[in-house]
């Protein structure tokens, strides 16, 4: 088939034969429609009204995949408005000003290398490289620029691989260059403002224009970008400070920059080496030096605590790091005594329910607290006392608990998501507790202005955990997600500063081990399942990793709490 005979050939397939523009069917506000192959969504929706006209709408939903405005019905779709006060939406904002925020840097200061570094709060941590600190005059450039960006269009475009890595050789974005050179798409999808252009990993606004919301202000070496609550998007909340967090994030950067490990491209370059092994050992190490610093600090203390408490949100780890730091208060002549606050949970007719009527096993209310403190003052002043037991299928104690009494030497460990809370130890004296707060705060970026979600990295070790010891498919820990996430929003991170310590049990390899496990339990998400989306934006992600054997994990790790095969019984 000749040239002319090819396009005749494809033109009548896009048009349909008689020439006229293909049909594709969509379902929008319950409305079965038909509508033009090729028609972006934006044309469909300003046709129509969200339930809130106030609420501007920033990106869809076609047939479960989140997408920009700019997309192209090609299928029959089903097609949902997602607004600016929806989680989405204001992901995307958050997205979308961090892309403002860098391309407004890379105009006024060309020459310097803009860094984001982790959350803190509802805000997010810049520096730029090589630069002590940034100058309050600097920071006053850089919110007058961003408020005085116009409404310019923030375009999705598609490039050659090799114009890809050009751009961004070009313009000085190192890091995106590294993590491109691990990836071999033919096409690579990136957005662009202007002359700025960053890679695409999820849909932002259509313009600048929807971002007027936000906040700059100097914090410590650098600056925070601060953003509005999905909730209120139109103002800004009360700035919370949190240095204890801030702090631990620092000194694990501080290692990232040490160990020349800071993006998953340069983490790519040692999984594709034999270097891995060697910094897999240092990052373990790294975790046992800060659990035995913690246990040191306790030690200090060992004339007047009597109980260890430990609390995070989801898969941050904490029963592999009680294990660990049992072990690590051996070495230092104490006898730990684990104690489960699960063994207290009072039974099934005194459980509080939620709104929506269901048990609410995370309210503290669902804990005997009363029996606690009861139980652990008798065993502080010498008496042998008889430690409950609780069937999870009766929902209920079993008639006989465990005999329990302390000598000298023991000190209890107990593990939950209220330890921090002062409601579950009222009647226990502060100076015989001492609180540790655990999360999984990931170091790691993607490039240098994509950072990497702790979230997500607590999100893919549960659905990981989750299939490996509960049987849960990918769609059963999706749907239990966001009631665990409102759960550590209430029980949990409210009460962090409370703690006398504070430990990242994060590893930078992680994710790339992880991969191996979560990626056929993402692929098994359709989709027509609700959670298609996070899925699919999930598997993007993953495909950044070059993959880790899990042979390489030590069977001590806290990672071996979520893959398996570790030392420890659970």
């Amino acid at each position: 088939m000749d040239t002319l005979s090819l396009k005749s050939h494809y033109d009548t397939v896009r048009t349909g034969r008689g020439g006229k523009m293909q049909k594709v069917s969509i379902r929008l506000q319950n409305e079965q429609r038909s509508i033009d192959s090729g028609t972006r969504v934006y044309e469909i929706l300003k046709e129509i009204h969200t339930e809130d006209d106030t609420m501007p709408v920033v990106a869809a939903r076609v047939n479960n995949e989140l997408v920009s405005l700019s997309y192209k019905i090609e299928v029959n779709a089903s097609i949902e408005p997602v607004a600016i006060n929806s989680e989405d939406g204001s992901r995307i904002v958050r997205r979308s000003l961090c892309f403002l925020l860098a391309m407004v840097s890379q105009k006024l200061f060309p020459d310097r290398r803009l860094v984001i570094s982790h959350s803190l709060g509802d805000a997010y941590f810049y520096y730029y490289d090589g630069i002590a600190e940034i100058d309050h005059k600097d920071i006053q450039k850089i919110e007058t620029a961003m408020r005085n960006s116009g409404d310019i269009p923030i375009v999705r475009k598609v490039i050659s691989y090799e114009d890809a890595v050009a751009l961004f050789d070009a313009t000085n974005q190192t890091y995106t260059s590294l993590l491109l050179t691990f990836r071999n798409d033919p096409k690579i999808a990136i957005y662009s403002c202007g002359e700025y252009n960053e890679l695409s990993y999820e849909p932002l606004v259509p313009s600048l224009g929807f971002l007027k919301t936000f906040e700059i202000m100097k914090y410590g070496p650098g600056l925070l970008l601060r953003y509005p609550e999905a909730s209120d998007p139109f103002r800004m909340p009360e700035f919370k400070d949190n240095p204890m967090l801030f702090s631990i994030y620092q000194e694990y950067k501080a290692w990232g920059k040490i160990l020349n490990v800071q993006s998953a491209g340069r983490l790519n370059e040692l999984a594709s080496s034999r270097a891995i092994q060697q910094f897999i050992n240092v990052a373990e190490a790294l975790h046992n030096k800060k659990i035995a610093e913690i246990s040191d600090r306790i030690a200090e203390r060992k004339e007047s605590v009597k109980v260890v408490l430990i609390a995070g949100p989801s898969s941050s780890g904490k029963t592999t790091f009680a294990k660990k730091l049992a072990i690590q208060l051996q070495v230092l002549g104490f006898n730990p005594v684990p104690i489960s606050l699960d063994d207290y949970f009072v039974e099934r007719d005194r459980t509080p329910r939620d709104e929506n009527g269901q048990y609410d096993f995370e309210s503290i209310d669902a804990i005997d607290v009363r029996l606690l403190n009861e139980n652990l003052l008798d065993l502080f002043s010498g008496k042998t006392v008889e430690i409950p037991e609780f069937d999870f299928k009766s929902g209920s104690r079993k008639p006989e608990g465990k005999k329990l009494n302390l000598d000298r030497r023991s000190i209890i460990i107990l593990e939950g998501i209220h330890g921090l809370n002062d409601r579950l130890t009222p009647r226990i004296a502060r100076d015989k507790k001492y609180k540790i707060y655990i999360s999984a705060l990931t170091q790691l970026n993607l490039d240098d202005r994509n950072r990497i979600s702790t979230t997500d990295n607590r999100l893919l070790r549960r659905l990981v955990r989750d299939y490996q010891f509960r049987g849960h498919s990918a769609l059963q820990t999706f749907e239990m997600w966001p009631s665990v996430r409102r759960g550590e929003n209430k029980n949990i991170f409210p009460f962090q500063d409370n703690a006398d310590s504070a430990i990242n049990s994060a590893l930078d390899y992680e994710l790339a081990v992880l991969k191996i496990f979560a990626e056929p339990l993402l692929r098994m998400v359709k989709p027509h399942d609700f959670c298609y989306n996070e899925a699919m934006r999930l598997l993007a992600f993953l495909q950044n990793f070059v993959p880790i054997s899990p042979s390489y994990v030590p069977d001590q790790s806290i990672l071996r709490e979520f893959i398996g095969d570790s030392a420890f019984k659970y």
